[in-house]
This record gives structure tokens, sequence and C-alpha cells, in this order.
């Protein structure tokens, strides 16, 4: 393919401005346009998440752009999940028993502002804000955009449009009004929302809490988290229902029955937070939803990337790493050299749809575990069993965790798939009473409770495959 070929970029967030780099470093001609204004020089975070977990699939895809020591002088390390009950005990739970694997805090609009730096500094990359895009001619390869600066519509063409535009995806709205090929399209709300509010730094800038985990407050049917922030503070988030519960988004309306919900639920996070109340009537509720669409491509002409294919809540920490790996899955089949856009598309959709389903499915999964398993007594004893098998026998053992978050090199399916079953196999056998774990065991005895558990995931892999939930 004719590598001065136009290529337009809907989307000039994560996924998009990764992906101008990637091809701008390639030798396209690349255009992104953008409807908000350069985050560089307006803050526009308010009603978005602060900060993200970036971890190993998204550092490939920096590795792969050369960036990969300036993103990392912005993270924070995560090394587990600190975990907080209602009398204000907390405890360590590590992400991994092998002392290498951990997550990352990162700011979304640093990260953003140096992706934009990086693609910036290529000569054929030309980015664009204040440009909204209203629609796509997917037939015609143009799209119509709103300028909010001149307040007029313009039509821009190109060889290729690729939109990176999020859940809300105008392109994708194109695709489904358009009536003129099959596309299915689904999303799914979680009856749960979300609102952003933050512990503060210290009168002399340093952290209130501990500073290298993930903090998490689970109470059953809700929870509150906490990540770091470079500054001192912690972004924090309240995932609770609109409707359901004692105390819900609908019924939290005043001051007082806000301070009352967070003295009775989360007493020690209150104590950090002196700025709740304003942050809380401040801040935006927003909606939590699962996008699956497909095609994401119509011909050679127009392909959907990012969250505007697959949008996910975000309870794996991997909505932005699914992002950034899209960009890698794509540039390794452009390797490929095949003869068209069209066999490249088609390509990539049938390589890639397969592992962000899953990794949709892992985070609603991963939704319950955090409000409600990670306090249970019998996940608790799982974790610790993980830990130590991860520890004893790095090369042997990585639980489901570890599978999706620091195995880049599988599919989000086949981490989904192995890792569902090693957990089914943990539990059934600790519930029968037929594993346990002391502080003082041995290598060899953890050796024979790792046999055990990789003959019993076996088994149900074998019994699965039998069934027809895993193609062969």
């Amino acid at each position: 393919m004719n590598k001065k070929q136009n290529i337009l970029i809907i989307g000039a967030g994560l996924c998009g401005s990764l992906l101008a780099l990637r091809l701008g470093q390639r030798g396209y001609n690349v255009s992104v346009y953008e409807m908000r204004p350069d985050l560089r020089k307006v803050d526009i975070s308010a009603g978005r998440s602060i900060n993200l977990a970036f971890s190993n699939r998204g550092n490939k895809a920096m590795k792969l752009v050369d960036i990969e020591d300036k993103v990392k002088a912005i993270c924070i390390p995560m090394t587990g999940r600190m975990i907080h009950d209602k009398e204000g005990n907390a405890f360590l739970s590590n992400y991994s028993g092998r002392d290498h694997e951990y997550i990352n805090s990162v700011s979304r609009g640093e990260l953003n502002a140096l992706l934009l730096d990086e693609a910036e500094k290529h000569e054929n990359v030309s980015i664009y804000f204040n440009k909204k895009c209203k629609s796509v001619n997917f037939k015609k390869t143009t799209a119509l955009f709103k300028d909010y600066e001149t307040k007029s519509d313009f039509v821009e063409d190109a060889d290729v449009i690729i939109a990176t535009d999020g859940a809300g995806s105008a392109m994708r709205k194109s695709y489904y009004l358009g009536k003129t090929f099959l596309f299915s399209f689904s999303q799914d709300y979680l009856t749960h929302g979300y609102k952003e509010l933050s512990i503060l730094p210290t009168e002399t800038g340093d952290y209130k809490t501990y500073k290298n985990a993930l903090h998490i407050w689970p109470r059953g049917t809700f929870m509150l988290i906490a990540l770091p922030n470079l500054d001192g503070s912690f972004t924090v988030t309240l995932f609770l229902s609109y409707d359901d519960g004692a105390y819900n988004f609908n019924n939290l309306t005043t001051p007082e029955i806000v301070s009352e919900f967070f003295q009775k639920e989360f007493p020690d996070a209150l104590q950090l937070m002196p700025n709740l109340v304003k942050d809380f009537f401040n801040n935006p509720t927003a909606p939590l939803g699962t996008v699956k669409c497909s095609p994401w491509h119509y011909k050679g002409n127009t392909l959907l990337m990012g969250d505007s294919a697959h949008a996910i809540v975000p309870f794996y920490g991997q909505g932005m790493n699914a992002s950034f790996e899209d960009v890698v899955e794509f540039d390794a089949v452009l390797d490929q050299n095949l003869e068209n856009w069209e066999a490249v598309f088609k390509a990539y959709e049938k390589n890639r749809k397969k592992d962000t389903d899953a990794i949709a499915d892992l985070a609603i999964d991963n939704f319950h575990e955090m409000k409600d398993h990670v306090a249970n007594p019998i996940f608790q004893e799982k974790r610790k069993l993980e830990m130590a098998l991860e520890k004893s026998f790095p090369d042997e053992y990585s639980s489901k965790y570890s599978l999706v978050t620091f195995n880049e090199n599988i599919g989000y399916r086949e981490a989904m798939l192995k890792g569902r079953a090693q957990d089914k196999a943990i539990l059934n056998m600790l519930t029968d009473k037929e594993l346990s774990i002391t502080h003082d065991m041995t290598k060899d005895a953890l050796k024979v409770i790792l046999e055990k558990v990789k003959t019993a995931t076996q088994d149900i892999l074998e019994e699965d495959k039998i069934a027809g939930l895993k193609k062969s």
C-alpha cells in the first residue's frame, strides 16, 4: 500500500494520539480531528477519570513507539490492593507473587499530552482541535465536521478514516443509522454509576495514606477506590447504584446525607476528605457501560478502533491498555504487507475482536469481585494461595489477574479461559477442604498443591471444550 496515502483519525484521545504517532512513524500522512480543545492548553478533565491503571499491555505499545522511559517517569507503581474494612482496618493484597509485576497509576491528561507532543514531532502528522465529527459517509470516505471556533460545518476526505472517538463514536452511529450493511451493536449499562472525588495532599505536599497501592473500600453492592497522583493527591471514585440500596445516587441529595453515608460506610476515608461535600456536588455522576459491535470496518474505507469499537467498564484497569494494544495489533497486521486496506481491516478484526469481547466480560466479572469478593474469606484464602504459588513457581503459575494484566504476549481470550478454569479449580478444592495453606508451608508441599491445581484446571478446560465453551 502507498505510504503517502492520507489517513484521517477522528479523536485525539489516548488511542487516537498513539495511533497517529505510530502511523506517522510509518510514514503515512495523518490528520487528526478532535472535538475538545487542546488539553495541553485548557483543563478539560472534569467528569472524566483523572488517572488510569497502566500495565504491561499498554507498556508494550509504548515500547513500540519508543517512549517507554518517558511514560515511566509519570507513573506511580501500585503493588496491590489496599483493602479497607468498615472499622478502618486495612491490609495489602498484592497483585502478584512476582516482585516485578505491578500496575501503575498514570494521569490521563499527562499521558495524552505526551502522546500528542510525540505525534506532532512528525511533519506528516497534523492535529486539529475544536472540530466535532457529526457523521461519516463511509461509502465516500468523507467526514462531516463542525468547527467550534468558526461555527461552520466542513467536509474532509481521505483514503482511509479511522475512528478513535470513544464510546459515543460518531462513525459507529453512522454505521448504525446508514442501514447499508449488516451492523450489530449493543450498549449495556450497569445499574451503577460513578462519581470522581479526591483526597488532597497534606499541607507539605505529602500523601495522606499509603502511596503505592490501589485503595479499595468494598461494601458488597458498592465500593470506593482511590489511585495516587504525582502531586500527593488521590483520585477517589465512588461506584454506587442509581436506585437500589439505602444509599444511592438518586437519594444522596444533601450534604448531611452524603456525610452520613461516608461516616457509616467509609469512616477512615472521610477523615482524609474534608473536601468531600464540595467534590460530591461539583462533580457529575456518570454511567458505566459496555459497547460491542461488528463489523468494525466498512470495506477498505473506514475502521473503528479503541472505545469506539469496544468500550468497557473500568474494573480490570484494562480500558486504556486494551486500546493501546489495538494499535500494537493493528501495527502487526500492517507488517504483513497485505494487498489493500480491506484485507488489513479484515485481518485486524478477525484477530482482535475475540480478545476485546473477552476483556469486556472480564471487566464485568471484576466489578463483582472488587465490590464484594475481595472481602470474602474464601476469596482471600485463594489469593494467598495464588501469591504463594506465583512466588515459589514464577515460571509455572500465573493467576487469572496476572494472565490478563502482566502476560502481554497472550490474548485476553486465552487469559480469560485459562484464568476462569484455574479460579474454579482452586475455589472448588478450597470449598471441599482439599486444599489448605499455612504460613510455614514448604516448597515441596506447595508443589503438590500446584500439580493438583494444574490437573483440575486442565480437566475443567477439557470439559469446557466438550461443552463447546472453548474453541480448540
